[in-house]
């Protein structure tokens, strides 16, 4: 069974062991918080599409928006879990940083998803898998890292990674922090659906779960951090249930067909609480902020139930037992209201045609950003090339002579665009747009 007082660890990536906090403002933990909110690459987040493309006069959410809200739910669920387990399972001096840490981890986890949504994902997957003579060279290791890329492997790596001029570390988060966001603790070698680090982040992987006493399952895989269940948890919540708030904004599900889904959260609860609803309803006139209660109490209520489903199965989590994500644990009311949201949010949202338009968009200038600075590093002689390589900023200028690294490096530089400068880039090079002094 995994302890606390290991899965809590304070230690650094790239510092000694024996450093200590000599920090009397913040704890471990709360520095990792910062070191993230005041962090250039989640300030890039705000440029970074999460359903919708960039709005215009509505704001909906993008990719920063988002992470702060989940952060959000996730400080609210690590605080359930302390108030609802008994104090005696908690062995470490720490368990009290157990929100921040999950609020942290929240903070991180779509920092390494490259521009327009999901569909950038699926696009470095296309480009890598399409065109197999640039993973020349490479191992089978190497091309399953690319061809299957995760932004969950990529967020690790831009966590950890020394990037060219700056310092050992990358981040220098602790173990804790960073065990807490890896939902897929398995490399693209294994046989899982995901995966959640590098070959070029293995041995810094390897030492935190060691550290953090992760249980190991074999062919380089290890049980789940407990409290990836809650960050993935506070993710679940968040991008479903405000995805639903956006739609209505931007006038895709009316009023009434997003009222009746957050109320459908309800229909179970006893007559008074349904009455001190109905009767706070009937005190607000305005439509956005009636939507805005009903989403707020829907959170509020999902935050309770994931926190319940993560008691309930403690003794398999702490054990290493692979358990149902929080939210799909659901039952009866809940569970059918929640199938509701996703069943609608597929037909009417995400297949709606403004961000199919976004999605093909991105497919399309990924790849051939893709294609231009991957020829660029591996064919530097070439005219083009040059050119291209004038563009790519010092930190992800890669020594090695290794393949491998210098795609990667490549992969670093696309990745971390966000979509205006991904598009400026992408207009340039098909002379689309010239630039300006």
């Amino acid at each position: 069974m995994m302890k606390w007082n290991k899965l809590l660890c304070p230690y650094r990536v790239g510092t000694e062991k024996q450093m200590i906090n000599t920090d009397f403002t913040r704890t471990d933990f709360q520095r990792d918080y910062d070191r993230l909110i005041f962090s250039s690459p989640f300030r890039r987040l705000q440029n970074k599409t999460q359903v919708f493309p960039l709005p215009g006069s509505v704001f909906v959410h993008n990719r920063l928006t988002h992470s702060l809200e989940v952060s959000s739910v996730g400080r609210s669920l690590g605080k359930s879990i302390l108030n609802r387990l008994p104090s005696d399972v908690f062995d470490s001096p720490f368990s009290s940083d157990i929100p921040t840490i999950i609020s942290a981890a929240c903070l991180a986890h779509d920092m390494g998803n490259p521009p327009f949504g999901h569909s950038g994902e699926d696009a470095f997957r296309q480009f890598f898998s399409t065109n197999p003579g640039v993973l020349n060279d490479t191992d089978d290791w190497e091309k399953m890292d690319l061809i299957r890329f995760e932004g969950n492997a990529n967020a690790f790596r831009l966590l950890t990674h020394q990037f060219t001029g700056r310092r050992t570390g990358g981040f220098r988060l602790s173990f804790a922090t960073l065990a807490s966001i890896i939902k897929y603790p398995y490399p693209s070698t294994a046989e899982q659906k995901k995966f959640g680090f590098f070959k070029s982040e293995t041995d810094i992987f390897e030492s935190i779960a060691n550290e953090t006493g992760l249980i190991f399952k074999g062919d380089g895989t290890f049980s789940r951090h407990p409290l990836v269940y809650l960050v993935e948890a506070a993710d679940d919540i968040c991008y479903q249930i405000m995805d639903i708030e956006d739609a209505h904004k931007l006038n895709i599900l009316s009023t009434s067909m997003v009222t009746e889904l957050y109320r459908n959260f309800f229909n179970n609860e006893p007559q008074k609480k349904l009455k001190h609803i109905e009767d706070t309803l009937k005190t607000v006139t305005d439509t956005n902020e009636r939507v805005a209660y009903l989403r707020a109490i829907t959170i509020s209520k999902l935050i309770n139930l994931c926190a319940e489903n993560f008691v309930k199965c403690y003794n398999d989590i702490m054990t290493g037992v692979p358990v149902k994500p929080l939210i799909e644990q659901l039952e009866g009311t809940p569970a059918r209201a929640m199938e509701q949201v996703h069943s609608i949010s597929v037909s009417d949202v995400y297949n709606h045609p403004k961000v199919v338009e976004i999605e093909i968009a991105g497919f399309t200038i990924i790849g051939e950003l893709l294609d231009i600075f991957c020829t660029a590093v591996t064919e530097p002689n070439k005219p083009l090339s040059r050119k291209a390589l004038s563009l790519i900023p010092k930190q992800y200028i890669c020594d090695s002579n290794d393949r491998y690294s210098k795609i990667i490096s490549v992969v670093d530089y696309i990745s971390g665009m966000t979509d205006i400068y991904a598009l400026e880039t992408y207009q340039l090079f098909k002379g689309i747009k010239l630039p300006s002094l």
